[in-house]
C-alpha cells in the first residue's frame, strides 16, 4: 500500500494550462450553435469560423474535460478490424467510402495538428491478435479490396507473443488537449453553460436562451431523448488507462482486435497502457488487470497516473453523423465514435459543416 497510485481521473493530458471561458448569462442569437466542447465540437466550430459563419460553442463543464481528456489520441484510419466488417454488412463500395472519408480526415487533422505545436508524430499502427491470425488475414484482404496498403506483421515492439497483426505505416499520435486548446483560442466559447432542452431552434440554459438557425449536438451522448431514440441505438463502453514510467516504451500505436484487449502507445517517456474494458454497468478487469499485466511485463515500472474513459458504441460499428432525427431538420448530431474519436471528429466536422 506504499506504492504511489497516481490520482484517479487525472489523465496526463490534463496537466496543461486550461483556458477559462466565461459562462453565458442572458439571451443570445447565432447562426450555428454547437453543444459540446470536445474534439468534435471544437473542430466543427473551427471549420465554420474558417468559412466566416457565425457560431457559438457551449459546454456544460470545461471544454475537453470529457472523453477528449481520456483519449489515447491515436490519429488513424485503422479502426480495429472495421473494414472486413463493413464489407460484410454493407459491401465494398461503402467500405471504400468509409476509408476515403477517414483518409481525408487524417490528412486534414495531421496538417492542423502539426502546425499547432501539439506533439504530433507520425508512427506505425498495429492491430494485433493474440491467437487468431485468420481475422488478421481477412482484414488484410478487405484492405486490399479497397486499395489501402497494409501488411501482415508478427514482429512488434510488444513484450509478448502475438499471432499476427495488420500493420499500417504513416499513422499518427499527438497531444489532444494541446491541440484542441490551441484551436479553441480563436473561437466563441462559453463554459459551464449546460443546455437542458431544445425547442424549435432555441436552446435553453439555466441562465438564458440561445436562438440559432442550426444546432449541432456534439456531446458525448446525444442528450435530448425526445427525438432520435439514441438511448436505444448506442451503448457505452468503459475502459481504463495507466501511465507507466520506466517501462519499455513503443514507437508505434497498438490495439488488440479483441474488444477487451489492450491498447498501447507512448507519450514522452511514459507508456500508456489501456484496457480492462467492459460495457458500462457490467464488470471488467478495470485498472487491476492493467496493473497485473504491468507487473508481469514491466517489473521495474512505476505507475504515475490512472484514469478511465467511456466510449459510445454504435450497433454496426459506424458513427452516427447527420440529422438528429427526421422531425428536427435543423438539428444535427455526431456520436458513436466507437473508440476512434480523432479522425471521426474530423469526418463529423466536414460532413456537418457541409450540410449546414
Amino acid at each position: 500500500h506504499h506504492i504511489h497510485r497516481g490520482v484517479y481521473m487525472d489523465s496526463i493530458w490534463n496537466n496543461e494550462i486550461k483556458p477559462e471561458f466565461k459562462s453565458l448569462h442572458g439571451d443570445i442569437k447565432t447562426d450555428v450553435l454547437i453543444i459540446g466542447g470536445g474534439m468534435c465540437g471544437i473542430l466543427c466550430a473551427h471549420m465554420l469560423k474558417s468559412q466566416n459563419i457565425d457560431c457559438v460553442l457551449v459546454d456544460a463543464d470545461k471544454i475537453c474535460s470529457g472523453v477528449t481528456n481520456g483519449t489515447t489520441a491515436k490519429i488513424t484510419v485503422h479502426h480495429g478490424l472495421i473494414y472486413n466488417k463493413i464489407i460484410k454488412d454493407y459491401g465494398v463500395e461503402k467500405a471504400q467510402m468509409y476509408y476515403e472519408s477517414q483518409k481525408i480526415a487524417f490528412k486534414k487533422l495531421s496538417k492542423l495538428a502539426s502546425s499547432a505545436d501539439a506533439d504530433f508524430e507520425l508512427c506505425d499502427s498495429y492491430v494485433y491478435s493474440l491467437n487468431n491470425p485468420s481475422v488478421i488475414e481477412k482484414e488484410l484482404e478487405a484492405l486490399n479490396k479497397i486499395g489501402c496498403s497494409a501488411q501482415f506483421s508478427i514482429n512488434t515492439e510488444l513484450p509478448f507473443e502475438i499471432s499476427g497483426s495488420v500493420m499500417m505505416n504513416n499513422q499518427a499520435k499527438f497531444h489532444p488537449l494541446k491541440f484542441a486548446l490551441k484551436i479553441a483560442e480563436k473561437l466563441n466559447i462559453y463554459e459551464n453553460t449546460g443546455v437542458f432542452d431544445i425547442n424549435n431552434g432555441t436552446a435553453v440554459t439555466k441562465d438564458g436562451k440561445i436562438t440559432a438557425k442550426f444546432i449541432i449536438v456534439a456531446t458525448h451522448f446525444p442528450f435530448i431523448n425526445k427525438y432520435g431514440g439514441y438511448f436505444l441505438k448506442l451503448y457505452q463502453h468503459r475502459s481504463y488507462v495507466i501511465a507507466l514510467e520506466n517501462a519499455q516504451t513503443v514507437n508505434g500505436i497498438y490495439v488488440d482486435e479483441a474488444m477487451n484487449g489492450l491498447s498501447l502507445r507512448d507519450y514522452n517517456n511514459l507508456l500508456l497502457l489501456g484496457g480492462g474494458s467492459h460495457r458500462t454497468g457490467g464488470r471488467g478487469g478495470n485498472w487491476q488487470e492493467l496493473r497485473t499485466f504491468a507487473h508481469k511485463y514491466y517489473p521495474n515500472a512505476k505507475e504515475t497516473g490512472f484514469w478511465a474513459t467511456q466510449d459510445c458504441m454504435t450497433l454496426d460499428g459506424i458513427a452516427y453523423i447527420g440529422n438528429y432525427s427526421k422531425h428536427t431538420p435543423s438539428v444535427y448530431v455526431a456520436t458513436g465514435f466507437n473508440k476512434w474519436g480523432m479522425t471521426s471528429s474530423m469526418v463529423s466536422a466536414m460532413i456537418l459543416t457541409d450540410m449546414i
